[in-house]
């Protein structure tokens, strides 16, 4: 069983990313995908965030970096990417990556909205500034914009919608990572057309699959996964410790295929979206949209396990 150090030891004295055999992936199987429910269009179960590490070098303007990471993605045939404008130069610099490698067509770029101060009323006119821009650095369309942390839904959401009827957004909807913010994510998906939402998910934070997950799956409502690895507290709590050998029966030899793999088997999600810098790590979280899924009694052995190692 590779221990994820000894899986990315391997994959660094490979090269980058794509220079990889693809053979070495190929036996994983096929690349699972999910139907975004509105309209059937499938997308890779697991994709690149931007925050953390990934904005660390957007905001170092390591363009060649982002590229790599950009290339190792969609070598493996992972196509989801979600940025926001709140993510320091995340966007701005993956924009530039991913025209200057002329591979926008090939994904499903998804970003943000958000203009407001926490607690406080967005102005419409930097509202539509901040969608402007975004559109101008991905080329004059975007799969998918949320509206960041549910904030002044009642101004920025129908902005968004003026956007997807005028064709220029093909999808929208809203997020938040806060638990108090919960109660209004959920009035939100009875009430708003909402076609995604973003929110945290990971083997020790289920608490969206109380009444999240279900209501989404109710509405017919896309989920994207951030926070995977609990930010890093999932890999400070196992550090030490080897992936239990019984995670092979559904394809993880590492940590992070362990994480995404569980996030990814509820089957209300669309997408995880874990945030990396490095093209192995990529290639490395890539690998568990590959093979199967975890199924229900596996997903409480995963969560046990988790619960039973020390804080």
């Amino acid at each position: 069983m590779l221990t994820r150090r000894d899986y990315l030891a391997l994959t660094a004295t490979a090269g980058a990313a794509l220079a990889l055999p693809r053979a070495l992936f190929a036996q994983a199987g096929d690349l699972i995908t999910r139907a975004i429910p509105k309209t059937g269009e499938r997308l890779p179960i697991v994709g690149l965030g931007s925050s953390a590490t990934f904005s660390q070098i957007a905001g170092a303007a390591d363009t060649e970096a982002i590229k790599s990471v950009f290339s190792a993605m969609l070598e493996q045939g992972g196509t989801v990417f979600d940025t926001a404008p709140g993510y320091g130069a995340s966007e701005e610099v993956a924009a530039k990556a991913v025209n200057d490698l002329g591979v926008r067509d090939k994904l499903f770029w998804a970003t943000k909205l958000n203009v407001a101060g926490r607690g406080a009323s967005a102005d419409p006119a930097r509202a539509r500034a901040q969608v402007d821009t975004s559109l101008t650095r991905f080329g004059g369309e975007i799969d998918l914009i949320q509206v960041h942390n549910v904030a002044d839904m009642a101004t920025q959401f129908p902005i968004l919608e003026e956007y997807k009827q005028a064709g220029r957004v093909r999808y929208i909807g809203t997020t938040t990572t806060f638990k108090p913010q919960y109660e209004t994510l959920l009035t939100l998906m009875r009430d708003e057309p909402l076609d995604f939402i973003g929110i945290d998910y990971a083997v020790d934070n289920q608490d969206a699959e109380e009444r999240v997950f279900p209501l989404a799956q109710e509405r017919g409502i896309g989920v994207l996964v951030y926070l995977p690895f609990g930010r890093t507290r999932l890999w400070d709590r196992v550090e030490g410790h080897e992936v239990p050998a019984w995670a092979a029966e559904f394809g993880a030899s590492t940590w992070a295929q362990f994480f995404l793999k569980f996030a990814a088997s509820h089957p209300a999600v669309t997408a995880v979206t874990p945030a990396t810098s490095k093209a192995h790590h990529m290639v490395d979280n890539m690998t568990a949209a590959r093979g199967r899924l975890p199924d229900q009694a596996e997903r409480k052995r995963m969560v046990d396990f988790i619960a039973a190692l020390p804080e």
